[in-house]
């Protein structure tokens, strides 16, 4: 399947509210819940539901999920990081003794390691949200309704949801028995071993007797009884060390996210485990360059050698930081006493960002294994989707297994897999962001929100500007960074935002050996970092990035979907205005859309 990411999409406009993701049936279900009087966390909720039937490759019940909503009425934006964390019983010791064969070299697990189950948030993530942020107007089980009827009534599998659920067979085959009428729900054709085709009808029972359960409990109906005793049944049978209590204990956090300004706005982020403190950290170096008169933003044209190199060196170190400072500071503090939230004004202070600049040079490559080490004076210490509505509130929403269908372990008669999100963790007991009980990992998921708005303003007030994200792993940071400049800098609208090409940085994969262990296995964990530049981009930018030392590899076709697959609602009205108008943007690397309240 060739993908034509060049798009001809218009932006789509409206005056009372809007939703956006990756599948049309998600977005149905999103607009019901605004028509029933729901706000916008409430039919965020609604699509996530839905996209775990619709694209259950990439989401699921099963896995984690994140949000940031901008309230109107308190001019505010809130954080909520429902990220699931380790069995307690779980640690690198216990590996070394018991399951040696599970740690690599490089101080990864090994690709199949059952350990990297975490105790999946996604649920008590979206309950607790509808119960803190949701209008009021309908209940959790209206929400997760139109998910119930997608199960039982059935759905036709899209195009690019085809192709993701393809790409999990092996895994889905491996992982469980192949006889079973579990796998039927997933690999349905030619006796139980091939995925689902583009337009083929779906059902799943089983996710919807699951889903109902939920609906009647709330997330009680998850975390105890008789969906966590599955759960704890399968763990076990696999030998992991997943208790009941570990799932009964599981707790969402609320948290104050953290933001940067740059060109007059302000982009938030979740805190860590979340990984967005990458995407604050780029943009301010690029900042302290242009204060610093190192670059010229004024003359580097978009997608250009010079500007792409700006990006390319400047994610770099953004992404080094991250093997300090990405890791579970709640666990943390709880083990040592030390808060390191603290530290994130520091990372971020212009004094601070103005030092790591210094290692960007215009005329070549920062070598990976040179890039300075986090500043220890310090120590002291993935599909997404966004929903505005009609008073003004929006939601950015993001809701992952990790990889493809997570761990492909299915929960028996339950309809759904688990994910494998505990694989970020590092097995180095020197990281800060090693296996340890009862603790977050490394979370690639973030959801983004844009604001304008002065320190100087009554209470800090902030204007909503726009709700967005674009998932895909080790690409979210980057790509929040590059749709950021492409809105705000080069003035492009939410179609053209997207539909842009983009780049993706990754460790390269040649050079897996060279990983220390630290942090996460991401674009800088090895001594050479593999840029992916999508097709579109010119070629002689390709030859003159080359020249300046990056290793670079053209996008093409079915590759391109590492650039993951954004969603933008931006506010056009300014504040003061008597009515509201909102503009759409849905990636073309997706079969979804933006879709307008009526």
């Amino acid at each position: 399947m060739d993908l034509p990411y060049n798009s001809r999409r218009s932006t789509v406009y409206s005056t009372k509210g809007m939703v956006s993701s990756t599948q049309p049936l998600a977005n149905a279900a999103g607009i019901k819940i605004l028509e029933k009087g729901g706000n916008s966390v409430d039919a965020s909720v609604a699509i996530s539901a839905c996209l775990t039937v619709l694209e259950p490759a990439s989401t699921g019940i099963g896995g984690d999920c994140f949000a940031l909503f901008y309230k109107k009425s308190d001019k505010k934006v809130y954080g909520m990081n429902g990220t699931g964390r380790s069995a307690k019983n779980l640690n690198i010791e216990y590996l070394k003794e018991n399951h040696p064969d599970h740690i690599l070299p490089n101080f990864r697990f090994k690709k199949d390691s059952v350990f990297k189950v975490n105790v999946p948030g996604a649920i008590a993530g979206w309950y607790d949200s509808v119960e803190k942020w949701g209008s009021g107007n309908v209940s959790f089980a209206e929400i997760l309704q139109p998910a119930i009827d997608l199960c039982e009534n059935g759905y036709v599998v899209s195009g690019i949801s085809a192709h993701l659920w393809e790409n999990s067979e092996s895994k889905l085959l491996k992982e469980n028995d192949n006889d079973s009428d579990d796998i039927k729900n997933f690999l349905p054709n030619d006796s139980n071993s091939k995925a689902p085709r583009e337009g083929q009808f779906m059902k799943n029972i089983d996710f919807a007797n699951t889903l109902k359960t939920i609906a009647l409990l709330g997330k009680d109906g998850f975390y105890k009884g008789e969906v966590a005793n599955s759960i704890v049944e399968e763990m076990k049978k696999r030998g992991h060390v997943l208790t009941l209590d570990d799932l009964s204990n599981h707790k969402t956090t609320f948290v104050e996210p953290i933001s940067y300004e740059f060109l007059n706005h302000k982009l938030w982020e979740i805190p860590p485990n979340g990984s967005g403190i990458i995407a604050l950290m780029t943009l301010g170096l690029i900042k302290q360059l242009e204060n610093d008169k190192t670059i010229q933003l004024s003359q580097l044209n978009h997608n250009s050698a010079e500007y792409l190199h700006l990006l390319i060196e400047c994610l770099k170190i953004s992404f080094k930081e991250s093997e300090e400072y990405v890791n579970d500071y709640d666990h943390h503090k709880e083990k040592t006493g030390i808060d390191q939230h603290n530290l994130i004004s520091k990372v971020l202070s212009d004094e601070y960002l103005s030092l790591r600049s210094k290692e960007f040079q215009n005329d070549k490559v920062i070598e990976n294994n040179k890039l300075v080490i986090p500043n220890p004076m310090f120590k002291s210490d993935t599909v997404y989707f966004t929903v505005a509505d009609s008073e003004g509130n929006a939601c950015s929403f993001i809701n992952s297994l990790y990889e493809g269908f997570g761990s492909g372990i299915i929960v028996p008669k339950r309809g759904f897999v688990l994910q494998n999100r505990g694989g970020n963790f590092s097995l180095n007991p020197t990281s800060k962001n090693c296996l340890e009980g009862g603790k977050r990992s490394y979370h690639t998921i973030i959801p983004g929100m844009i604001t304008t708005g002065t320190e100087g303003e009554r209470n800090n007030e902030e204007h909503l500007y726009a709700s967005y994200g674009i998932m895909g792993g080790y690409n979210q940071p980057q790509a929040h960074v590059q749709v950021y400049l492409n809105m705000i800098y080069f003035g492009m609208n939410p179609q053209q935002a997207l539909d842009s090409p983009r780049i993706c940085l990754s460790g390269h994969p040649e050079y897996e050996h060279t990983d220390k262990g630290n942090g996460s296995d991401g674009p800088v964990s090895n001594d050479f970092t593999l840029v992916g530049i999508e097709e579109g981009i010119d070629d002689e930018v390709v030859k003159k990035l080359e020249k300046l030392g990056h290793k670079v590899k053209v996008m093409k076709g079915k590759d391109r979907q590492m650039m993951g697959r954004g969603q933008i609602i931006r506010l056009e009205s300014q504040p003061g205005d008597d009515h509201l108008v909102y503009a759409g943007g849905s990636d073309p690397r997706g079969d979804g859309a933006s879709v307008p309240l009526l």
